[in-house]
């Protein structure tokens, strides 16, 4: 009888740590699954799905991220505001997917103009914004007349159309101080300005 005790405690000790260890298996995989959803829904909220790049939110984070280094390192930087123009009326004449594809190019072209550490994101409708790391002001309106001259060199057709696209960019230097939404209303203000003129 006591050797029956003995075996079933043995038997019962076995069971139990092999259901434990399946046990941390599945919570282990659970975890990882759980993750790994975070990581996508965390891409989903941060992401402009038809252009790939940031949306508003990426791009605030990025801007906070930006201005406490140059606070932090006293480095320049700078913010282009970019409006593509004439976007009603590629809708308007062409319909909605024509002026997604615009946006869509004008998109691949603004991140081919810059570094692949700068940021470029979809902001609005039409709007685009861009951070640029160790950049002055000078450079900054360097940047901004590439990316000009860029789009409107560049060809945009849709279903055997052409359209000739354009862009105004302002820019917006970003000091010591400064908030996400102060050196956006300042690159604002200047695009405005240059659309204006």
């Amino acid at each position: 009888m006591i050797d029956g005790v003995a075996n079933d405690d043995a038997a019962l000790s076995l069971a139990d740590g092999e259901a434990l260890v399946a046990e941390i298996r599945r919570l282990t995989a659970e975890v990882a699954r759980l993750e790994a959803l975070s990581a996508t829904l965390d891409q989903l909220a941060h992401t402009d799905p038809l252009v790939g790049l940031p949306n508003r939110r990426g791009f605030l984070a990025s801007l906070e991220n930006l201005i406490a280094r140059v606070e932090r390192y006293r480095e320049p930087a700078a913010m282009l505001f970019v409006d593509l123009d004439s976007m009603k009326q590629i809708n308007d004449r062409l319909g909605h997917e024509a002026g997604d594809a615009a946006l869509v190019q004008v998109a691949r072209t603004i991140a081919g103009c810059v570094r692949k550490s700068d940021c470029v994101a979809r902001i609005g409708g039409d709007e685009f914004g861009v951070l640029l790391e160790r950049a002055d002001e000078l450079s900054a309106w360097q940047m901004a007349l590439r990316i000009v001259e860029t789009i409107v060199g560049s060809r945009f057709s849709f279903n055997g159309s052409c359209v000739p696209l354009s862009v105004a960019v302002g820019v917006g230097v970003i000091q010591a101080g400064d908030t996400p939404a102060s050196v956006m209303a300042r690159a604002d203000e200047q695009m405005y300005r240059v659309k204006a003129a």
